[in-house]
Formats: structure tokens, C-alpha cells, sequence
């Protein structure tokens, strides 16, 4: 497929392209936020549960009309809706009780990376050196992030619990990228969406249920919790989506990961206001080291995989 020219980047694109890392770096704040007032599954099969039912005020006739085509592919949209709805999400709401924030976005900003080296594992695509070499220089970003600017927390085995939880979310949001890649469904975006959402939000529940009669975590119910659901269900998930698509559609898959990458930067602000959360140096480095390695892995391949970022 050929490259878009960088003349599409008008102002409603810039716009569309930079709205989503905002809306995903404000999930990681407001996932931050709500540790102690809702738990991080009830957190997660809230947020797509409220999306769910807005979604299907939109797309719930598409879905009708297209019930025989949800049937016969039932198995390729509850794997996506499990790992890319389901799991992905929860183990960030999971993550964000141990970690910050920042370091969730950065380890999140290695996704292309890991996308590409999944590719090339499972998927038969061909990795070469110039792809090897940008999936080293992200891997040290994420390293130095889990290991809090000291090597010796690498040798020690001292790891945030939330940087290693979040290291498995985005191992398993690369292998739905793929699974999204590899079984087109002929379905309309937002109609897709849906439907995984429905798989995604049944994978949640009896996660949710054990979280709350097996460890006794309840939610504080109130004006707090009610805010941050409204948000995450309508901004990161429903608008974000449909923003990113929109841009993908004018420009290509290339360009748009590359504002994808601004969310590190989006969450560290947001956290400074928010949360009074310090900027470390470390923190500095493994941004230019991940987007580093993005830059270098993207601009080797001859046709991009599209790399479909946070739902």
C-alpha cells in the first residue's frame, strides 16, 4: 500500500490524530485516580459496559442486519473481544494500582514493536535487521522503565508488580492486533467494535464477581466513580476509536502511530497536574529510546502493519 503524503495533515487531522493519546493517557490517569474507589475489574466491565449500550444505540441495527455473519465468526470475535477488550484493559485498570501512569504509557508506546516481533514469530511476516534493531532500542526504553533507572533493579529482580502486569497486557493487545489483521470479519468498524465488546465485557464478568465475593472489594459508589466511568466509556473507548479510524482512513496506518507515541507525554502532564507525580530522568530516556526504536522498525518496512492502538 503506498504512503500517504504528509499534505492530509490538515488541522482536522492533527486534531483527530491527537485527541485519542489524550483521551488513553486520561484513562491511565483516571484508572490512577480510582484505585480504592472502584476495583480495577469492576473499573474495566463498567467502562464497556456503559460503551457497549452507547455503541448499540448506534450500531445496533448493523448488528441486526449483519446477526448470521456474528454467528459464523463468533470464534474470531470472542478471541478479540477477549484479548483486545477483556484482558488488555483490565490488566492496565490491574497495573495502574501498582504503577504510575507514565510508566504504563511508555511500556504501552513498545506496542508496534511488539506487534512487529509477533509478526514475525507466529504470523510468518519477515523481520529484518533494521527491525531488529529498532525492537532493541524500544525493549531498552521498557527496561529502564521497569527498572526505575537502575540496572542493578534488573539483576535484583526488583520490578513494580504493575510494570510486569502491564508487560503482558501488551504482549497480548499485539497478538489481538494481528488477529484483527489476519481474520477480516466485513464488518463495519464501529459494528465490529461492538461485537467484540460483547465477548469482552462477558470475559470481565465473573472476574468482576470473584473480585468482588471471593476479595471482598466493593465499590464506593458517588460522584467520583460515576465521573470517571462517563469518561472512560465515552472518551478513550467510543470517541477515541472513532477518531483514530477516521484518521487512519485519511492517512494511512504509518503516520497515526507516531501521534499514538504522544500519550507518555500526555500522562506525564496530566499526572504533574493531577496526581503531583515527579518526572524522572529515566523516564526522559526511555521515551527517546522507545520512539527510537518506533521510528527506526516503521520506517524499514515497505508496507506497514497496521498498528491499531488502544481501543
Amino acid at each position: 500500500m503506498p504512503s500517504k503524503s504528509h499534505s492530509f495533515l490538515d488541522p482536522s487531522t492533527v486534531l483527530l490524530l491527537t485527541l485519542p493519546p489524550l483521551f488513553w493517557a486520561g484513562n491511565a490517569v483516571v484508572g490512577r485516580l480510582m484505585v480504592g474507589q472502584i476495583p480495577p475489574m469492576a473499573l474495566s466491565f463498567y467502562r464497556w459496559l456503559f460503551a457497549l449500550l452507547l455503541a448499540l444505540l448506534i450500531v445496533g441495527p448493523d448488528l441486526w442486519r449483519n446477526r448470521a455473519v456474528l454467528r459464523s465468526k463468533w470464534k474470531s470475535l470472542a478471541v478479540m473481544g477477549i484479548l483486545g477488550v477483556g484482558s488488555y484493559n483490565s490488566l492496565q485498570y490491574v497495573a495502574l494500582e501498582t504503577t504510575t501512569p507514565l510508566n504504563v504509557s511508555l511500556i504501552t508506546s513498545s506496542a508496534p514493536v511488539f506487534i512487529l516481533l509477533i509478526g514475525g514469530a507466529f504470523y510468518k511476516q519477515t523481520v529484518g535487521r533494521a527491525q531488529w534493531i529498532g525492537a532493541m532500542l524500544s525493549i531498552a526504553g521498557v527496561a529502564l522503565v521497569v527498572a526505575k533507572g537502575d540496572l542493578a533493579h534488573l539483576t535484583a529482580l526488583h520490578y513494580a508488580p504493575g510494570d510486569l502486569i502491564m508487560l503482558v497486557a501488551v504482549f497480548l493487545w499485539a497478538i489481538y492486533t494481528w488477529e484483527l489483521r489476519q481474520r477480516p470479519l466485513g464488518l463495519a468498524p464501529m459494528t465490529s467494535l461492538a461485537a467484540q465488546m460483547i465477548w469482552g465485557v462477558l470475559s470481565i464478568l465473573p472476574f468482576m464477581l470473584a473480585e468482588r465475593w471471593i476479595g471482598g472489594q466493593t465499590t464506593h459508589w458517588g460522584g467520583p466513580v460515576w465521573l470517571a466511568l462517563a469518561y472512560v466509556a465515552v472518551l478513550p473507548s467510543l470517541l477515541a476509536y472513532w477518531c483514530w479510524g477516521s484518521a487512519v482512513g485519511k492517512v494511512g496506518a504509518q503516520i497515526p502511530s507516531y501521534f499514538g507515541n504522544l500519550a507518555p507525554l500526555f500522562a506525564a502532564l496530566l499526572s504533574w497536574l493531577f496526581l503531583g507525580e515527579t518526572i524522572h530522568w529515566y523516564h526522559l530516556w526511555a521515551a527517546l529510546l522507545i520512539f527510537a526504536g518506533i521510528h527506526v522498525a516503521l520506517n524499514a518496512r515497505q508496507q506497514p502493519v497496521p498498528l491499531e492502538q488502544e481501543l
